[in-house]
């Protein structure tokens, strides 16, 4: 199947945006919950008699209810074992809900139609943090042969399936010193935040450590909630850094409008990448003008730009036209990097 190639660009200015939008607050954060439980009343379409460890959960649970049963007695396909999984937001009181994820551990075909039995869900402490139970469903949930949504679909979801038994220890509200954590680690925001808030606040209630962290000095009249929501409500200037980003998997290239390419010469297989900003070579007998700066030669498979300002959205927009396969773009914008002409970070996902 044929890979189509998406060519996306943003540009990149300086613009307004919140403390919020670029920082964390170390200690406020989600924290991961796992457990593993049964899934039951699935119409055959369960783990089968090779999947041991569901056929002893079986005989484990019915045990627990006082009715002994033989492992080797229990053929029932009704049945799947799966590892549940949650997130406890910062905070989070007892009987609060909790979205779960349910993901089949063994060989059944689907998971449509079952209910989640009593699952204890433990923090990478070891206790209990949640308990989860509920009717699974496979609706915009991927997984097995069915596609998203299918009937064979071995991820399940359950809305507000777990409940919160133990609240995780905090001491926000008694913490007179906080501190940001930068999303990105840069000097210049980082800076930029402390002068910000200290302006904002008329006193000393923020210092830049490194390029990501940013210590906070709680002012004595106001709480540490007040504090925070007005540091998080912050406005700043932010100009986001220079990023080529490309997804092998699907064949995107996302980067910013305005990251050039200097001049250079590349051969890739039978492509040849001529970038001679200013040039005025006449057109040659096969030679195709796009209009944009860009001179294509589809008889040899060259690419001539001659433009005052060559771009990575140029380059791959013109590669496009001259029919260069999603893999040979991403080759050569890898390789334009190695030589020094593109002047941004370049990451493949």
């Amino acid at each position: 199947m044929k890979v189509a190639l998406m060519i996306l660009a943003f540009c990149i200015a300086s613009f307004a945006v919140q403390v919020k939008d670029v920082a964390n607050t170390v200690g406020v954060r989600d924290n991961q919950l796992i457990g593993y439980g049964l899934v039951v009343g699935l119409n055959g379409s369960g783990d089968g008699t090779n999947s041991k460890f569901t056929i002893q959960s079986i005989s484990n649970l019915l045990q627990g209810m006082n009715i002994k049963v033989n492992p080797d007695d229990i053929k029932s396909k009704n049945t799947a074992a799966v590892m549940v999984t949650a997130k406890i937001p910062a905070f989070a009181k007892s009987g609060d809900k909790l979205d779960i994820t349910v993901s089949s551990m063994g060989d059944a075909k689907s998971l449509q139609g079952g209910t989640l039995l009593l699952t204890a869900l433990r923090g990478i402490d070891g206790e209990i943090y949640a308990i989860a139970q509920g009717v699974v469903s496979t609706g915009g949930i991927t997984g097995g042969t069915g596609g998203r949504g299918g009937n064979h679909s071995t991820s399940a979801s359950v809305l507000a399936g777990a409940s919160v038994e133990r609240e995780i220890p905090q001491n926000f509200s008694q913490n007179d010193n906080l501190t940001l954590s930068l999303k990105t680690a840069n000097f210049k925001t980082a800076n930029d935040i402390e002068k910000a808030l200290n302006f904002a606040f008329d006193s000393e209630v923020a210092q830049a450590i490194d390029s990501r962290t940013i210590r906070l000095k709680k002012p004595d009249e106001i709480s540490s909630v007040e504090f925070m929501a007005r540091v998080l409500e912050q406005d700043i200037d932010f100009v986001p850094e220079n990023k080529v980003i490309i997804d092998e998997r699907s064949g995107t290239i996302v980067s910013g409008a305005n990251v050039e390419v200097e001049p250079i010469l590349i051969t890739h297989k039978d492509i040849t990448i001529k970038i001679e900003p200013n040039a005025q070579a006449p057109l040659g007998a096969n030679e195709l003008d796009m209009k944009d700066g860009g001179i294509i030669d589809p008889t040899s498979n060259t690419l001539r730009i001659n433009a005052n300002k060559t771009t990575v959205a140029n380059v791959a927009r013109m590669l496009n036209k001259l029919g260069a396969s999603p893999n040979d773009i991403i080759s050569i914008m890898q390789n334009l990097k190695r030589a020094g002409a593109i002047n941004a970070d370049l990451e493949v996902i």
